[in-house]
């Protein structure tokens, strides 16, 4: 199991350490680790498209104020989202919303002294832009937290925008290392971990695979890029060598020119740093006979395909994403679904990211229950202290974590998506990553912790 742990003290620099993933490395390869003399000539003629220097996270060490007193008694906190309604997120909307729908309906009939006012939104993509008029539309009913987006070049667009209004952006599923170092005033806060260490274990699983060389399709914004090169980092560090990488950009319909570019490089392996284009660039690499076990997937395109494709379409591919074991949250996962079938939606068909929906808005509401506040600020500076920053009980649900408070001890929540623990960026300190591959049927299993 590789956790990525992080003190509170501790400056956050480029190339952060990683615990755990390393010993992962090339044991069990069924091939030499050293690249031939071919593939070193492959290696020596290609020049990786990306400046994977300006990828590492910066250091920022934002300070935190509140004047305001707890806990509170009679609280309305308005609560917006910019989740993916449309754009090429959008399969992952529907377990992201449904997690904030069902924590805001848990901290509501807890009767703790908060009263969760939900206000949807959609984030779209960098396509069609719907942030432009949802991020205002959404603070213009007052609401003092957003969370979203699902995507982090979407979420770069408009998180100026939110710290200007003195309000909380929340994500629960942005992974680019941009964040870590973002001069936001210590208001941009995320449930789910860095791609420093996502890249790391994909990069090992690709390697552990026993492939020694790599082409990457990537999509050419903060995610895809920063992925990129923290795979490219560990998959080098493991002894393999990436020989094509080809970038396309958000809106592009037509990836014949990357599918092409990176093939003619005959990689081991191929990994797909995509969103929903996934779904066209699976076909033509299928056309070309590429095999399937050799395709690696990521959080951003990771999907439960089913009969989008021919059965056994997908047979052994793999991917990745934040997760703890499914088995874990088995009783939440199914009290999820019966919650958003509840309400008129259809049955849930992945449930990416809405662990950690779930968890951003119990925290939220639990800083300000401790703050008896609302205000961005004061939600702010109590964060870290409910996830456990400092101590305290351990406590899993809201109405549990809210009765310590009440009684005026410290709080640490544990969430269904992890332990999460804060630091001082608002990044998690501990997260898992699993591993996942697909079956006949075009649909993924969990296979382990990464």
């Amino acid at each position: 199991m590789s956790v990525f742990t992080r003190s509170r003290a501790a400056t956050i620099l480029g190339g952060l350490a990683l615990v755990g993933v390393s010993a992962l490395v090339l044991a069990g390869c069924s091939g030499s680790s050293t690249p031939d003399s071919t593939d070193d000539a492959k290696a020596s003629d290609f020049e990786f498209p990306i400046d994977c220097d300006a990828a590492e996270p910066a250091a920022y060490s934002p300070e935190y104020t509140s004047t305001s007193t707890g806990p509170a008694t009679d609280l309305t906190y308005t609560i917006g989202t910019a989740l993916p309604v449309t754009g090429n997120l959008a399969f992952l909307g529907p377990p992201e919303i449904a997690g904030t729908e069902f924590a805001a309906s848990d901290v509501n009939a807890a009767g703790k002294g908060i009263n969760i006012n939900l206000v949807q939104g959609d984030s779209g993509d960098t396509d069609n832009k719907a942030y432009e008029t949802e991020i205002p539309r959404v603070l213009g009913e007052g609401a003092t937290a957003i969370i979203g987006a699902a995507s982090s070049g979407t979420s770069l667009q408009f998180i100026d925008q939110v710290i200007a209004a003195n309000a909380i952006q929340f994500s629960p599923a942005n992974t680019s290392a941009a964040f870590t170092g973002y001069e936001d005033n210590g208001l941009y806060w995320r449930t789910a971990p860095s791609d420093v260490l996502q890249g790391e274990v994909l990069g090992n699983l690709i390697a552990g695979d026993g492939n020694e060389t790599l082409g990457m399709i990537v999509l050419n914004d903060s995610y895809g890029t920063g992925l990129a090169c923290f795979t490219k980092k560990s998959f080098e560090a493991a002894g393999g060598n990436v020989v094509a990488a080809s970038l396309y950009n958000t809106g592009d319909t037509n990836f014949s020119a990357q599918v092409e570019d990176v093939l003619a490089a005959d990689p081991d392996a191929i990994a797909l740093i995509t969103f929903e284009e996934v779904k066209t660039i699976i076909p033509e690499l299928v056309g070309a006979d590429y095999p399937k076990d050799k395709m690696y997937f990521v959080d951003g395109n990771l999907s439960n395909f089913g009969d989008e494709f021919d059965e056994g379409t997908l047979t052994g591919a793999k991917g990745t994403y934040p997760a703890v074991d499914p088995a874990s949250i088995e009783q939440f996962r199914t009290d999820l679904n019966a919650f958003y079938t509840g309400q008129g939606n259809p049955e849930l068909k992945d449930f990416t990211y809405g662990p950690e929906s779930y968890d951003a808005v119990i925290l939220l509401a639990l800083a300000a229950l401790e703050a008896g506040s609302s205000a961005g600020p004061d939600v702010a500076a109590h964060l870290q202290n409910v996830s456990g920053t400092n101590g305290g009980t351990k406590c899993t649900t809201f109405a549990e974590c809210a009765d310590i408070i009440i009684s005026g001890e410290t709080a640490d929540y544990d969430g269904v998506s992890g332990p999460i623990t804060f630091n001082e960026v608002g990044d998690p300190t501990e997260a898992t990553i699993g591993v996942f591959e697909y079956g006949d049927d075009n649909n993924y299993s969990f296979l382990n912790i990464g």
